[in-house]
């Protein structure tokens, strides 16, 4: 699994690309549920948000373990997962895709309680457990604001 983990955590190296790497995740996480997810249900996409969790909390800690770094950068698979679960439910429009992807990257930058604290998780958890409280907040925010169009 070493030699795939950096492969699958950095979701095909997207993390790699230059100055915000986890925008470059989450904007790759919006575009795939765009244009290819077009009719997927609320319970398939949190199914496929789950086993993207469940798999970049391993690629994460093979990377951890690789790189000596604690949040490596380049690790966007918590974008992917965190992304898709703050798009549960939304229309499939191209505008709630945005509207997710704002909100998304504003809680994962600023990290509001409880965000903050899930950070702290040691290794592939914390990576991956704040960018799912950043989708499920994000989600219930727009969903929210939905009710109340």
């Amino acid at each position: 699994m070493n030699a795939v983990s950096p492969w699958i955590a950095t979701v095909f190296r997207i993390g790699y690309l230059p100055l915000a790497p986890g925008t470059w995740g989450s904007l790759a996480a919006v575009l795939v549920w765009y244009f290819f997810m077009t009719d997927i249900s609320p319970f398939l996409l949190i199914l496929f948000s789950l086993i993207v969790f469940f798999v970049g909390v391993l690629t994460s800690n093979a990377v951890i373990q690789t790189t000596a770094k604690s949040d490596p950068s380049e690790v966007v698979i918590d974008e992917l997962a965190g992304q898709w679960i703050a798009l549960v439910a939304l229309p499939h429009t191209l505008g709630y895709g945005m509207a997710a992807l704002v909100l998304f990257r504003i809680l994962d930058i600023v990290k509001p309680p409880p965000i903050k604290q899930l950070e702290r998780l040691p290794g592939g958890w914390g990576i991956m457990l704040d960018d799912a409280a950043a989708g499920i907040m994000t989600c219930i925010i727009l969903n929210g604001f939905l009710l109340y169009l």
